[in-house]
């Protein structure tokens, strides 16, 4: 495919959806065609399927009804909204994607991970983000942020404490597993900081 696809990683309150956006804007102001996206969201049937995930008890469903949901989703994003607009030549840059399931269902629910990799590679095939960008920071801070936020979209933000050290451990574990697409950025520091760090690792695929 001709585009470019970003994704931006984080356990609750890094701070992804303020970077996403200021990506958008930074790569617009150069002339670039741009489209911003979510996941679970980002087409019609995608962002029906979100209310059910995000919205309600933590204890709404199990990891594997929470792993076939994020698939499903998934596969309608890519189909409706992901795919076309690479094959369009546009740059996709999407507030979470695959790595947020092997972190969230994997590592904070304990699904076996080949189990994750197969509904993957259904809904995928061998697909891959050119760049995925997790912002992380310490449990207790990305906590806090998130309490303050408010609104109906608090489902995983009630999971318990050793779930959000889980998956934060997972995604530390994917980009030192896969450090040439998963790169690390201190979200501790203010925005405009996390920004310049993150176009830093934007650069090199805009040339």
């Amino acid at each position: 495919m001709a585009g470019l696809f970003i994704t931006f990683e984080g356990g609750e309150g890094a701070g992804k959806s303020t970077q996403v956006k200021r990506l958008g804007e930074q790569l617009q102001a150069r002339g670039r065609e741009v489209v911003l996206t979510r996941e679970p969201g980002g087409s019609p049937g995608a962002e029906a399927i979100r209310k059910l995930l995000v919205e309600g008890a933590a204890s709404r469903w199990d990891g594997i009804t929470e792993a076939l949901l994020h698939t499903a989703a998934r596969r309608d994003h890519l189909v409706k909204t992901v795919w076309p607009a690479l094959e369009a030549g546009k740059i996709v840059i999407s507030d979470r994607f695959v790595d947020s399931t092997v972190a969230y269902q994997g590592y904070g629910h304990g699904i076996d991970q080949a189990v994750l990799g197969a509904l993957y590679r259904a809904a995928a095939g061998d697909f891959r983000p050119h760049l995925t960008v997790i912002i992380d920071v310490p449990l207790d801070v990305g906590l806090k942020r998130a309490a303050g936020r408010g609104g109906a979209e608090d489902r995983y933000e009630g999971m318990d404490r050793s779930f959000h050290e889980r998956l934060r451990q997972g995604f530390l574990s994917l980009a030192a597993a896969e450090p040439a697409r998963c790169k690390i950025i201190d979200g501790t520091r203010g925005a405009d900081q996390v920004h310049a760090d993150v176009m830093a690792v934007v650069a090199p695929l805009l040339v």
